[in-house]
Parts: structure tokens; sequence; C-alpha cells
């Protein structure tokens, strides 16, 4: 379950408006509170933003394969600062 922060993210919302939209009850997903923590429902969150729930699976999998660089494909070209003229 993603936490009350990554939802925030994720709508693009800063954490001050997040909480009290929260507090307010106008948050636009269920949020749930497990002990001190906010959560919200993964799938919820992706139906909200209009994503489907194979794309979590996906960036998960990715993640999965390369520790370096999460959802980066491995052996992709690193990409080299532009040289500076003087």
């Amino acid at each position: 379950m993603p936490s009350a922060q990554e939802a925030f993210a994720a709508l693009n919302i800063g954490k001050t408006n997040g909480y009290e939209l929260i507090d307010a009850g106008e948050f636009p997903i269920e949020v749930i509170r497990l002990g001190r923590a906010l959560r919200v429902r993964k799938a919820e969150l992706l139906q909200f933003l209009g994503l489907p729930l194979s794309a979590a699976v996906e960036v998960q999998s990715a993640a999965a394969t390369n520790s370096d660089a999460p959802g980066v494909q491995p052996g992709a070209p690193i990409e080299q600062p532009a040289p500076i003229s003087q």
C-alpha cells in the first residue's frame, strides 16, 4: 500500500495541502490509517490516475531487474555531459 506522501507525489499535491485534504475528508482517494501511518490502496490510486493495474507491476519488475536505477533498461546507454567549450 502506498503511503499518503507517495500518493501526494503521484497526484502532484504538496504535503501540506495533501494532509489538509485528508483532514477535511476531501482527499480524492480513500485514506486508511494503520496506527500512525496513512496509506492508500494502490488499485484506487492507479484508477484515479487512469492507469491500468499492470503499470504498477511493470515498474516493480523493472526495479527488480536493475537495482542500480529502477525503471532503467539494463544495458541502456549512459548520458555523458556535453563538452564545455572555453
